[in-house]
């Protein structure tokens, strides 16, 4: 007997959604500033918050960043000063979030790292 249903996003399709997130390959494209690759990102992601966001957005939160992980990766290689640490990385990417929240389409939901 059917009991209940949960509107959230299932484990399979946040599973899909960070594989497609690995083929983008983010890290590789240190030729593309920023702005390109939130041009290219963005319509998938402001798909993904519009349909999985609906209901219960807390589950898509962790899969969202997951993208921001990838772009701390990003941030490490075209930035070697940053790409020691981790730290610094996500320090800069939470000021590029901070001073420009509309950059990425999920950044609107939230800061994704802390802004110092």
């Amino acid at each position: 007997m059917f009991a209940s249903f949960t509107p959230a996003i299932s484990p399979r399709s946040a599973k899909k959604i960070r594989q497609q997130a690995r083929r983008w390959r983010l890290h590789l494209r240190t030729s593309q500033s920023l702005n390109d690759i939130a041009h290219s990102v963005n319509p998938a992601i402001r798909g993904w918050v519009n349909y999985y966001g609906a209901y219960q957005r807390s589950t898509l939160l962790p899969v969202l960043h997951d993208i921001d992980y990838h772009l701390v990766k990003w941030v490490k290689r075209k930035y070697k000063k940053k790409g020691k640490y981790s730290k610094r990385a996500i320090r800069w990417l939470g000021q590029v979030a901070y001073h420009q929240p509309a950059l990425f389409a999920h950044w609107s939901l939230g800061a994704p790292f802390p802004a110092e």
